[in-house]
């Protein structure tokens, strides 16, 4: 899922440059391949400094599990806000996604179903499938500039047992200023 997770942020910095020609082979697909080709010469690069990145859980659910089970999903998944600051050095902001797009090219288990990005904003649906593992559908929609994103993502998997779980994020992040010292 880490993987998945990486892969929606860096669609957000194709998003910029627009990528409606991203299927390159013509299957009606966009691979993590052709994605990652496209946005490595057209994706937008941050901007370096201090940032402010919110990821809030707006559903976890486990429609096939015992209802004592689901309470306890729901207490523990606490529905909350989870806030952090970084820096972004110059150097980092430098290579852009260029590390997540890597890592996101490893899995040839997914591609993208959608995928529309223009004008800072994306639409893109990702399946991934490994067998043995499950699969997993992600909607991916949002809006992307050099100092900040906010990005909602549906996710509905199915494990190898074919335990169902839906989850929907919203991700946001922010420039708040120079890193300090």
């Amino acid at each position: 899922m880490r993987r998945e997770l990486i892969m929606a942020t860096a669609c957000l910095a194709l998003a910029a440059c627009g990528s409606s020609d991203a299927d390159t082979d013509g299957d009606g697909k966009v691979s993590m391949e052709e994605a990652a080709r496209k946005s490595a010469d057209e994706m937008i690069k941050p901007e370096p400094g201090q940032y402010r990145a919110e990821i809030e859980l707006v559903e976890f659910e486990m429609p096939d599990a015992p209802p004592e089970m689901q309470e306890l999903i729901k207490q523990q998944s606490g529905k909350g806000k989870e806030t952090r600051e970084f820096c972004l050095s110059d150097e980092d902001a430098e290579k852009g996604f260029e590390d997540m797009i890597r890592e996101g090219q490893q899995n040839d288990d997914c591609s993208f179903d959608k995928f529309e990005a223009d004008g800072g904003k994306i639409d893109a649906v990702m399946l991934c499938e490994k067998a043995g593992e499950g699969k997993a559908r992600m909607e991916i929609t949002g809006v992307g500039t050099k100092t900040s994103s906010d990005m909602t993502m549906k996710v509905e998997a199915t494990g190898p047992g074919g335990q169902k779980v839906l989850m929907t994020t919203k991700m946001k992040q922010e420039r708040i200023g120079d890193c300090p010292g």
